[in-house]
């Protein structure tokens, strides 16, 4: 009875430990999503994709 007793608290210990960092690695994502600054904008995040010469190049020397 003993035996089982350890093996059931071993895997109680285990689950909790799992849980724990389900719980922490949840709350650690969602502590990180904040609201963008009003009025501040980056310029490389408005740009958008522009083909320049050398993806250009890069694209022309990729073809079979």
């Amino acid at each position: 009875m003993s035996q089982k007793k350890a093996v059931l608290s071993r895997r109680n210990f285990l689950l909790t430990v799992g849980a724990g960092g389900a719980a922490t690695a949840a709350a650690i994502v969602g502590g990180k999503a904040t609201a963008p600054a009003v009025g501040k904008t980056d310029k490389r995040a408005t740009e958008g994709y522009k083909v320049s010469a050398h993806i250009d190049n890069y694209y022309r020397t990729t073809k079979v």
